[in-house]
Order: C-alpha cells, then sequence, then structure tokens
C-alpha cells in the first residue's frame, strides 16, 4: 500500500467504504451482491478467490487495495 499516492488511497478508501453497507470494515458477499446487483455468481467467485487473501469469506481494505490498487 506504501507505493500508492495518498489521492489514490482516497479513492480507494471513498469506493470500499460506498461498498461496506455495515462499516465493520470488511465487505461481504451480501455487501457485493447488493451494490452490484447484476454481478454474476462465477465473477462474485473469481473477486473472493483474487481478493480474499486469509479466506474468512470478507474482504478487508488491505485485501481491497491489493486487488485495485
Amino acid at each position: 500500500m506504501s507505493d500508492l499516492s495518498g489521492e489514490r488511497l482516497a479513492e480507494l478508501r471513498q469506493a470500499f467504504d460506498s461498498i461496506d453497507a455495515s462499516g465493520d470494515g470488511f465487505i461481504s458477499e451480501e455487501e457485493f451482491l447488493r451494490h452490484f446487483p447484476d454481478l454474476p455468481a462465477e465473477a462474485l467467485g473469481s473477486l473472493e478467490e483474487a481478493a480474499d487473501a486469509d479466506g474468512d469469506g470478507r474482504i478487508s481494505f488491505e485485501e481491497f487495495v491489493r486487488l485495485l490498487g
């Protein structure tokens, strides 16, 4: 994360927070589906596989940044 500009990190934080409806600091599958209702199941599965580094079934901000940064 340290190689990203402050502006890019702020953009990613804003995007993350808009998806994290519960405000718990994690994006769940349900939150992704609520934010992207037309997302195909296979795309969601690929996203979780690529982003959920620790396998806990949700995406932290750090994982989100690694994916999109």
